[in-house]
């Protein structure tokens, strides 16, 4: 219970069209989390089919998928979610932002540990791709269109194709 006061007090502070708390409960960020978790649930269990039932369910529901091996830390706000893929070896810190048409994906080169690590604090714009077995440090700023395919150090904002470090 505790997860889900923080996650509304996290999407409100950063949603200014959210005005009540129970606004939060349509979006389809918030709730494709709750199909997330019980598919988490599935897949850490080797019940690898429902896993990807409530995966895909919850896709269907909402537009974004989440791969249930993904691990994400608290508080991530999908905004406008239509269109997010997050990979199975991604994994994702605290308090993460991101919109529409995102995608943490791998480049079909990898075996193994094929997609992002995103750091805490992490603002992804719309359309941004993040591809591969990379990291991208805390306090980062990706902004909408970039295509992400190298390391990322803390503090920094990045933009562009190929991106590059412009703050």
């Amino acid at each position: 219970m505790h997860f889900i006061k923080e996650q509304i007090k996290f999407i409100m502070k950063n949603d200014p069209s959210i005005r009540r708390w129970y606004e939060v409960l349509l979006m389809p960020g918030f709730r494709v989390l709750f199909y997330y978790k019980i598919a988490r649930f599935f897949y850490l269990r080797g019940f690898y089919f429902f896993s990807r039932l409530f995966c895909y369910i919850g896709r269907q529901k909402t537009g974004i998928e989440i791969h249930p091996g993904a691990i994400i830390g608290k508080n991530l706000f999908i905004d406008h979610g239509v269109g997010v893929v997050i990979g199975e070896t991604c994994i994702i810190g605290d308090n993460v932002i991101i919109y529409q048409g995102v995608t943490l994906g791998g480049t079909g080169k990898e075996v193994c540990k094929r997609h992002p690590n995103i750091g805490s604090n992490v603002f992804i714009g719309a359309g941004a791709k993040i591809l591969g077995n990379i990291n991208i440090g805390n306090n980062v700023k990706i902004g909408a269109g970039s295509v992400v395919l190298k390391d990322v150090s803390d503090n920094v904002t990045v933009v562009g194709i190929p991106s590059r470090i412009v703050k």
